[in-house]
């Protein structure tokens, strides 16, 4: 592992995000829920993740990564950038193609924390299953729309899915 003279960051951070931030705009009052799942995938994004941008030699990691949620304009904003040449890509996505997978995922979810709080756990399987099954959809087709601009893996995709839900939460609210 080596160190840049000029940054002090290793080159084993590179192809990786160290530092994630929600555009605080796009955050309003959440649930414990909510914000329990924003801190873990947070926190498992940072503890590992494959992420480099494509076709950028001179930008090779590590990022930071700012995520920004426009609901008028039903679009994702990444902001992307190098630490170690400070380079930054703009990346807006539109959610239009998602919108079926986060509201049936929001949905889910709402189930999945209200079935929990009943103590109905024999449902819990079945409705963590059909949870499951709509994140890992809905982080495939995340990773599809970014593929041009984004090479990264499909857990890391997962924890972008999961932060792109966190930023549709309002509250417990089913938007």
């Amino acid at each position: 592992m080596s160190v840049s003279p000029s940054s002090g960051k290793t080159t084993a951070q590179a192809g990786k995000i160290i530092d994630v931030m929600l555009d605080s705009g796009s955050l309003m009052t959440r649930s414990a829920d909510i914000e329990m799942e924003r801190h873990r995938a947070i926190s498992d994004l940072l503890a590992d993740n494959s992420f480099r941008l494509a076709e950028i030699d001179t930008a090779p990691g590590p990022y930071h990564l700012h995520l920004t949620l426009s609901a008028l304009e039903q679009r994702l904003h990444m902001r992307v950038r190098c630490t170690l040449s400070t380079h930054t890509e703009e990346i807006s996505l539109p959610l239009g193609g998602l919108r079926k997978q986060i509201h049936d995922y929001v949905i889910l979810c709402d189930n999945f924390y209200k079935t929990a709080r009943a103590g109905q756990i024999h449902r819990l399987e079945a409705i963590d299953a059909g949870r499951r099954s709509i994140h890992d959809e809905g982080a495939e087709m995340l990773g599809e729309m970014i593929e041009d601009r984004v090479i990264l893996d499909k857990l890391t995709a997962r924890r972008l899915f999961s932060l792109l839900y966190v930023l549709h939460m309002r509250g417990t609210e089913v938007l």
